[in-house]
């Protein structure tokens, strides 16, 4: 910058950034860490667990519906009979019916890949990849609908339940930390496993928090940083071509680079400066690895990605990310896609079942690539959402509620299964809190989470700093799987 003016503003920027972030001092000795572990040897198998959040609260008992006559009646009451004004149900003659021993329950009718990967039929011929788990939600500690009852007529009010119910901020935050009671300083189960991981499993100095969904909570850990990139690649500098030349953009972006190059003596603009720095290599570095021809997934594998479907090519970045960690030095990733607009307050049916068919073709796709790729036993693919919606119509759409059915998939996962308890959805049954038709979860997200992550190398001792309310749900020591969706 030849502007003296403009180069103080700058530095100004840069100073008043830094200032109170004790966390970029972190960060640096982190990056200095984990450029060390190269020469000491890493663990050479390879895992990447990928979230697939559906922002907005996924109405997902008309995704996971049951099938089974006497259930689908209790069904239908409670969401109002298909074909009648404002019914809700789904027609029991159209819903996807799944293989034994999960054929009490059927899938909605848009999801014909997401029956396949679960049934082990067509494309997935003999490869059963897809379970669920069901009525999955937040939880402190084990809590029954008395309890629940009693506390929410301000009789119990010590009784530890999660915080702001049904609320999407917050139950988006409590998804991704696993701590619904709060936190004084927000951090991510997936950053905290990131925390006692990284630097015994990856050798490069890009994170291994990669979110393709922009910042969130759920990949940052006490001294781990997630890395942002877009289905195109990297975050680098706008308009960058890797020159000065002669287009404005680059001359600007020469001239950042320039003020980064210098060494100041305020301690703060220095490690921002730094820090900024090292983020910009990172980037361009990414950038080079998955524009290389070791990022090339082949004709075959682009040719399964529906055109038009952002969470297909969002998904296709993930492909091939995970297919250069070696570049990256990268033995575990966490990835991190967001796909929202599922909050069906105005109209559920049409909206969802358009939603739906998106989401099922780029989760076949995706799957069938890494099938093809022979990468799927290293990644293990699960949603979550907000919470679910209530049973009962607002008339023609539907409001927040609480316990969901989650999908988890991938190699190593024990498919066609249903993990956890289907909740009876009887309006004021045993499984409803009121209002509608809320589920009281009957399985914590801890379970849920725990089970992934003793897959993904989180040993006992550390579990219960991945995951602060473990020990409420289950002995991280036991030699028993949380659930047991995960195949030994």
């Amino acid at each position: 910058m030849s502007n003296p003016l403009s180069r103080r503003k700058f530095l100004r920027q840069l100073n008043c950034a830094a200032i109170g972030s004790s966390a970029i001092l972190n960060t640096l000795l982190n990056l200095r860490l984990a450029n060390t572990v190269a020469a000491q040897g890493v663990p050479t198998d390879n895992k990447a667990l990928v979230c697939l959040f559906l922002s907005g609260g996924c109405d997902s008992f008309n995704v996971l519906v049951p099938y089974e006559q006497t259930r689908y009646n209790a069904y239908s009451i409670s969401r109002g009979a298909y074909g009648s004004d404002g019914g809700l149900a789904l027609n029991r003659n159209a819903i996807l019916q799944l293989a034994a021993p999960a054929n009490d329950f059927a899938l909605h009718p848009s999801c014909v890949n997401l029956q396949q990967m679960a049934n082990g039929t067509g494309n997935f011929s003999g490869q059963r990849r897809l379970a669920f788990v069901s009525n999955v939600g937040t939880l402190v500690q084990p809590i029954t609908k008395a309890q629940f009852n009693n506390w929410e007529d301000g009789n119990d009010l010590a009784l530890p339940v999660p915080k702001a119910l049904f609320s999407h901020s917050d139950q988006i935050e409590q998804w991704q930390t696993a701590v619904p009671q709060g936190m004084a300083q927000l951090s991510g189960w997936a950053g905290r496993c990131a925390d006692v991981l990284h630097t015994s499993y990856n050798s490069g100095a890009t994170s291994m928090s990669i979110s393709l969904g922009g910042n969130n909570i759920f990949q940052i850990g006490n001294t781990t940083q997630q890395f942002v990139v877009t289905p195109s690649g990297a975050l680098a500098f706008d308009g960058d071509t890797g020159g000065a030349g002669s287009n404005p953009l680059q001359l600007k972006n020469s001239a950042l680079r320039n003020t980064l190059d210098q060494h100041y003596t305020n301690l703060l603009t220095e490690s921002f400066s730094q820090l900024t720095k090292q983020s910009d290599g990172a980037q361009l570095n990414f950038q080079t690895q998955f524009d290389s021809a070791n990022a090339s997934l082949g004709a075959a594998v682009d040719a399964l990605f529906p055109p038009n479907n952002y969470l297909a090519a969002t998904l296709k970045a993930v492909v091939k990310t995970i297919k250069i960690r070696s570049q990256l030095g990268l033995h575990r990733q966490t990835f991190f896609v967001n796909y929202g607009g599922w909050d069906h307050h105005g109209e559920l049916l049409n909206t969802e079942a358009g939603m739906l068919a998106g989401l099922d073709a780029a989760v076949g796709a995706y799957q069938r690539a890494l099938e093809m790729l022979g990468l799927s036993n290293d990644v293990m693919t699960f949603t979550a959402s907000d919470f679910s919606r209530t049973l009962r119509s607002n008339g023609r759409g539907t409001d927040h509620a609480w316990g969901a059915n989650a999908m988890v998939f991938g190699g190593k996962v024990d498919g066609g299964k249903i993990f956890g308890t289907y909740p009876d959805l009887t309006l004021d049954g045993p499984n409803d809190v009121g209002r509608g038709g809320r589920m009281l979860p009957s399985t914590a997200v801890d379970l849920y989470f725990a089970e992934m992550l003793r897959w993904f190398g989180v040993t006992s001792g550390n579990m219960s700093y991945v995951l602060p309310n473990i020990a409420n749900f289950w002995n991280p020591n036991s030699t028993t799987p949380p659930l047991g969706f995960v195949k030994p």
